[in-house]
């Protein structure tokens, strides 16, 4: 699963198909995407968008450094304990967050000091590449890639769903996701918001 550290969305989904794991034959490997990278230079974002997104690369890029000394196994309880913090706890995006967060899985701290610098930035640019090239264009995070069974890759952005499905609900989720998904030539199912946005 695609994710930025900072995305209400990819959080949700996340704890979705962590439940999904329990109750399905599936595990889900975590992949380091970047809302700010995907709307890095554009015009034409809402003013509250634009604030948000601006202490968006620190998360990210703590993430890839992370992932690119110890491998893709950490991304997992590394998302989690970022996660917990800004999504549930609503702690605030800096140094203090990374370092708690790293601290509590057992990385070294000063992988915080990614967060202020650009040298992940290629790395990170290839990760989120990697995450929403198979999805398409004007999309974000959460994406979600699986093997087909004819050996393609289904890959989607979503789903979007308040609060997390739990239990065998999550499993029935997951089954109607990949059938849609899974349909050739399917692209696009949409309706409005209308619940508050809840863990």
């Amino acid at each position: 699963m695609g994710f930025d550290p900072k995305c209400p969305w990819a959080w949700i989904a996340s704890r979705w198909l962590l439940e999904v794991e329990r109750v399905r034959d599936v595990r889900v490997r975590f992949h380091v995407m970047s809302l700010a990278m995907l709307n890095d230079g554009r015009d034409d974002l809402e003013e509250w968008y634009r604030a948000w997104l601006a202490d968006a690369w620190g998360p990210v890029r703590v993430a890839v450094a992370a992932e690119q000394k110890y491998g893709n196994e950490v991304l997992r309880d590394l998302y989690t304990a970022l996660g917990t913090r800004t999504h549930l706890e609503k702690a605030p995006v800096g140094r203090d967050l990374y370092v708690a967060a790293l601290t509590e899985i057992g990385l070294p701290a000063e992988l915080a000091d990614a967060a202020d610098g650009t040298d992940h930035d290629e790395a990170l640019r290839i990760s989120h590449h990697q995450g929403l090239d198979p999805v398409g264009e004007d999309l974000g995070t959460p994406a979600v890639h699986v093997p087909g069974p004819d050996g393609r890759t289904i890959a989607f952005f979503g789903p979007v769903v308040t609060p997390t499905p739990r239990g065998e609900a999550a499993g029935r989720l997951w089954d109607g996701v990949l059938l849609t998904a899974g349909t050739e030539g399917f692209s696009e199912l949409k309706r409005a918001r209308t619940r508050p946005l809840v863990d």
